[in-house]
């Protein structure tokens, strides 16, 4: 498998797009009509990925063929919402294209996140997901996030907070390497 992994750019932000409605479209069953039109409407939107590119940093995974098959996005500090604090870094929009699910492309850009915030000297890394995504919290809890709390519903499906305290992050992962 020869994949890629680099920065995403304002370039991208058609094909980062069309990413979203693809990796995100098998969950349509799962929601109403009306969640899935908002959700549709969010994804759909290139303002939604243009506002992530300068905000953030974009990772993404490409094929040989240039074809964006994974992306996700790590929001510094400084950038707080309704759930995500001040003084977090947070991850937005981890996907990967159904036809590559299961191949550690989720895990390796949440992976790269991770190493970047600690390069950017962050403390705590966030995220959030829902039911929908059990195969992405697996990935997250097995990376060391834990829940924080349960946050408001979203698109009608329980979700979660996770955070991740990246300074015993860095200190497990010492031992385990010496």
């Amino acid at each position: 498998m020869n994949w890629t992994y680099r920065n995403g750019m304002a370039t991208d932000v058609e094909k980062l797009k069309q990413l979203a409605v693809d990796a995100w479209s098998p969950f349509k069953e799962e929601l109403t009509e009306e969640n899935w039109l908002s959700l549709f409407t969010l994804i759909s939107n290139s303002n939604t990925f243009t506002n992530l590119i300068y905000q953030s940093q974009s990772l993404v995974c490409e094929t040989a063929d240039k074809e964006i098959i994974g992306m996700a996005f790590l929001v510094p500090h400084g950038n707080p919402t309704e759930i995500y604090d001040a003084s977090w870094c947070y991850i937005r929009f981890v996907s990967v294209h159904p036809s590559y699910g299961g191949n550690g492309i989720g895990t390796k850009l949440t992976e790269k996140c991770i190493t970047l915030a600690i390069k950017n000297r962050e403390q705590t890394i966030a995220l959030h997901t829902s039911e929908m995504m059990n195969a992405a919290r697996h990935i997250y809890e097995q990376l060391g996030f834990k829940v924080l709390r349960e946050i408001d519903e979203r698109l009608g499906k329980k979700y979660w907070l996770y955070t991740l305290d990246l300074n015993k992050y860095k200190i497990k992962h010492q031992r385990n390497s010496i």
